[in-house]
């Protein structure tokens, strides 16, 4: 990954050696081109959690876009000759922007979602989609889309201060393709800029502020800590693998993922906060080197005694079927001293036959059928080690489960029957509160009892002692 990165660092590069064999330079990268194109729409149709043929695709679409990076690279002024437009450029750097986004939803290691963010952001530095945007329409839509995954990849990556300033772009750029394409309907660009907007008011810096991660600013250094034995057991089961699923009508998301996922994904991550993030203040040069503004990690962030993240699915608005196939193909891959948690999230419920206790709707109304999620169909992924969190009023229906099981015992945290009744902790406008207190117990408490974001910011202000 490392000499990737370099690839781009230097994309100012002019031209190279030229054509092989004396074919043209622009027919060879046209044909590496079309060959790229075919292999990444292959990928971007297998979803994440089909990770044994995602990895056999992603490797071959990496090495085919390497291959047209680094061509291009070395024949730059030719190809320009030839017809290469700045946007063309831009295409290929934000495809391969989205096949490191892909790999760490597939496999949760954090230096995948950091490669990521280095081409996004040389593309954003860059302005490869600038030239032309407003005379082609497909252009903006590009640089539109190319901001909203953008925009993805700091929300996971908390790097909020990039997230507002994309934002701010989007709100803006939106408003220009408007009057600049009266003939075109950006409605849909309207609705993701008020998605994002929503998910922010959510999810504040208040309570993005404190992960259930190690803190360089609220938690002692890791050698004042007192040592604690590590417990006798014979298997060392480790949670190698989280199903993260919410299903609530007109609930508080970003794209395809809801305020609570995210959550949950957050506090699923072994990785720093970041806090451990650091940037200086040098842009990258006209020419696309970079200066000291590439992100610096302390000591790269590499911590060998931290495990590997779990990997993690994410599923949005899932019918049952598609629920029960994730988890049966997760089960079959997990390794044998691994755990499996599953987080569902959902505000139907129903009542359930006379053999059954309860059950879970899947959809925005609470009648029984197809899609209803029962305790019985959790059983057969009770032969390997699981931890269930179920977040519905309903949730005590789950408690047969640890009665049942058919081989391994079942850990399980489930929801109360009923919330608080506080203004600020209705789930349209702030997500679940229980899950708020599984990934921020001290900001839902505050929630809880009253205190918003600009309460918490006024005793903070009030408190603060002089600068020296």
């Amino acid at each position: 990954m490392s000499s990737q990165q370099q690839q781009m660092q230097n994309s100012g590069g002019g031209g190279g050696s030229g054509g092989s064999m004396g074919i043209p330079a622009s027919e060879i990268f046209w044909t590496l081109a079309d060959k790229a194109d075919k292999k990444f729409s292959k990928i971007r149709d297998i979803p994440f959690y089909q990770r044994s043929r995602r990895d056999t695709y992603f490797y071959k679409v990496f090495k085919v876009y390497t291959q047209l990076w680094k061509f291009q690279q070395e024949n730059r002024q030719k190809l320009v000759e030839a017809g290469l437009r700045r946007w063309e450029i831009g295409e290929i750097a934000s495809r391969i922007g989205q096949l490191y986004f892909g790999q760490y939803m597939q496999t949760s290691d954090a230096n995948y979602l950091s490669e990521s963010y280095i081409f996004y952001e040389a593309i954003l530095t860059r302005e490869y989609f600038k030239e032309g945007m407003f005379q082609d329409v497909n252009i903006a839509n590009k640089q539109l889309r190319f901001l909203a995954r953008f925009i993805m990849v700091c929300l996971v990556l908390n790097r909020r201060e990039m997230v507002q300033q994309l934002v701010n772009q989007l709100k803006v750029l939106v408003d220009e393709c408007k009057r600049a394409f009266q003939e075109s309907d950006f409605k849909e660009w309207k609705l993701v800029v008020q998605e994002i907007v929503r998910f922010l008011k959510a999810d504040t810096a208040f309570m993005n502020l404190r992960p259930l991660r190690y803190s360089l600013v609220l938690d002692s250094h890791p050698d004042t800590l007192p040592h604690v034995p590590a417990a006798i057991s014979k298997r060392h089961l480790k949670l190698r693998d989280a199903v993260l699923s919410s299903f609530h009508e007109n609930e508080v998301k970003y794209s395809e993922l809801t305020v609570d996922t995210f959550r949950m994904l957050q506090c699923l991550e072994w990785e720093p906060s970041g806090l451990f993030y650091q940037s200086s203040g040098s842009k990258l040069s006209q020419n696309g080197a970079t200066g000291t503004s590439r992100i610096s990690y302390i000591q790269d962030i590499a911590d060998p005694t931290l495990p590997e993240n779990p990997r993690k699915a994410v599923l949005y608005h899932p019918a049952l079927t598609h629920f029960i196939a994730v988890l049966a193909t997760i089960c079959e891959e997990l390794p044998s001293d691994g755990i499996l948690l599953v987080y569902l999230s959902a505000s139907g419920y129903c009542s359930s036959p006379q053999n059954e206790s309860g059950c879970i709707h899947l959809g925005s109304h609470g009648e029984r059928g197809s899609n209803c999620v029962y305790p019985s169909d959790f059983l057969p992924f009770t032969r390997r080690p699981l931890l269930l969190v179920i977040d519905n009023d309903n949730s005590n229906a789950f408690k047969v489960i640890a009665d049942a099981e058919k081989g391994e015992p079942v850990a399980m945290l489930l929801s109360p029957s009923c919330s608080p009744a506080v203004s600020d902790c209705s789930h349209h406008s702030n997500g679940s509160l229980f899950t708020m207190f599984l990934t921020a117990p001290l900001q839902a408490f505050c929630l809880l009892i009253g205190l918003s974001d600009t309460d918490i910011d006024l005793v903070c202000n009030q408190c603060a002692l002089p600068s020296c």
